[in-house]
């Protein structure tokens, strides 16, 4: 009882603020900031360039100014998801297939926080608030795919403090412990009798721990490279199952574990005007196979969630351009691996395929102290089938549908970022 108390005196403010539709592979959320959406994220563990770095690399606060820093960052996310349906077959062979759904995605705000403190010309600290992977995706009622998933939501909230040491002129090193609030929820129709269309209900709350590390190396005057690691988090879910037309009110538990993540990042300055930005960030998506909801007794309560992620790679590559002292440019693209391995392992509400990132962006630095990031980037996703089996018994025996068709999927980003020392 005292577990489940202490989970809701996060604020519900922050809980409600930070949603929105995932986009990197898999659930992952990237459009973290303005200045890194804008180069869709190339070098990021390297660049360095303002509080935003916490994210990416904490060790990058030792190049941040002696003093206070913030960044406040809000990204508007537009993502359309819609299905065409390609020989899905009516469920237990009589109840009517329907329709292709309709857009199951959306429009979010993502925001994040970010603040760093100069102890001294050697020692930062900062904190970081944000949310590190989410979900948002919801099909009309008469969804083809309704009996393997009508919505999903998950939001997982990071709050991470990390303390940064300059260890000399050329190398910095960062350590940040990560706590987490996960909120999720599932829903999908529940056939029983003469009603097609029952609906079944799972939510599921918990915090868990992580850790992070960042190193950053300064290897001549114009080139630095960055790496930097994120920690897997457990999450044991705990919350109940409801299928009103069946009689279901009962509490239920699940295991969710978020991948580990590794980037590589190279910042070069060319000239005084011009500077090159590439990373590769790997992602152990593969610690996520299922999520198997159990009752107190430790019966399975529906059939596993199957995902069978695997681990994925991304690839980004930048540019900046200094116009004048007021004004930088900035361009970048990006390949981002998708999670899913196959047709019968993806799901409706996590239709993961490959993408790659097209971005532009500016920064204005109004005052010496005050400066506005502006990002934009559109993400094209390859076309993603399914052909997913859908069970009616919790030991997956008794085969009722195969859902089959095809997932369009196409995303843009539009973020604001406010950076400000004193």
């Amino acid at each position: 009882m005292q577990k489940r108390i202490t989970m809701r005196l996060i604020p519900a403010l922050i809980a409600v603020t930070f949603s929105g539709g995932a986009f990197a592979a898999a659930f992952q959320l990237t459009g973290q900031s303005a200045s890194g959406v804008g180069m869709a994220n190339a070098g990021a563990s390297a660049v360095a360039e303002d509080t935003s770095t916490l994210y990416y690399n904490p060790a990058g606060m030792t190049y941040l100014p002696e003093g206070h820093s913030f960044s406040f960052a809000a990204t508007v996310l537009d993502r359309s998801t819609k299905f065409t349906d390609e020989g899905t077959n009516k469920y237990a062979n009589v109840y009517p297939v329907g329709g292709d759904g309709g857009n199951g995605g959306g429009t979010h705000v993502v925001p994040a926080l970010y603040y760093s403190y100069a102890l001294n010309p050697d020692w930062r600290l900062g904190l970081a608030i944000n949310p590190t992977f989410a979900d948002q995706t919801e099909y009309d009622k008469n969804f083809a795919g309704r009996y393997s998933g009508l919505k999903t939501s998950i939001q997982i909230i990071n709050f991470n403090p990390s303390v940064a040491y300059k260890v000399n002129d050329a190398l910095s090193l960062a350590f940040g412990i990560n706590f987490a609030k996960a909120d999720v929820e599932f829903k999908q129709a529940v056939p029983n009798g003469l009603n097609p269309d029952g609906m079944g209900q799972l939510k599921g709350d918990d915090t868990a721990w992580g850790y992070n590390l960042g190193l950053m190396y300064q290897i001549t005057k114009d080139t630095r490279v960055g790496l930097s690691y994120r920690s897997k988090m457990k999450f044991e879910l705990e919350g109940r199952q409801k299928v009103p037309t069946l009689g279901v009110d009962r509490e239920i538990s699940a295991d969710l574990e978020t991948p580990d993540t590794a980037s590589l990042g190279l910042h070069h300055q060319l000239t005084p005007s011009w500077a090159v930005l590439a990373d590769y960030t790997w992602t152990g998506w593969s610690s996520l196979q299922k999520l198997e909801p159990v009752t107190s007794s430790g019966a399975r309560a529906v059939a596993p969630l199957r995902y069978n992620f695997k681990d994925t790679y991304r690839v980004g590559l930048g540019t900046t351009y200094k116009v004048s002292d007021q004004w930088m440019l900035r361009m970048g693209t990006a390949f981002d691996k998708g999670a899913v391995p196959n047709e019968a392992s993806r799901t409706m509400t996590v239709p993961d395929q490959d993408r790659i990132w097209l971005a532009l962006g500016a920064k204005w630095n109004i005052t010496p102290k005050a400066s506005v990031d502006f990002g934009y980037a559109h993400i094209f996703v390859k076309d993603a089938k399914t052909a997913r089996n859908v069970y009616s018994d919790t030991n997956e025996t008794q085969l009722r549908q195969t859902v089959r068709g095809t997932f369009k999927t196409s995303v843009d980003y539009f973020s604001l970022q406010l950076n400000y020392s004193f």
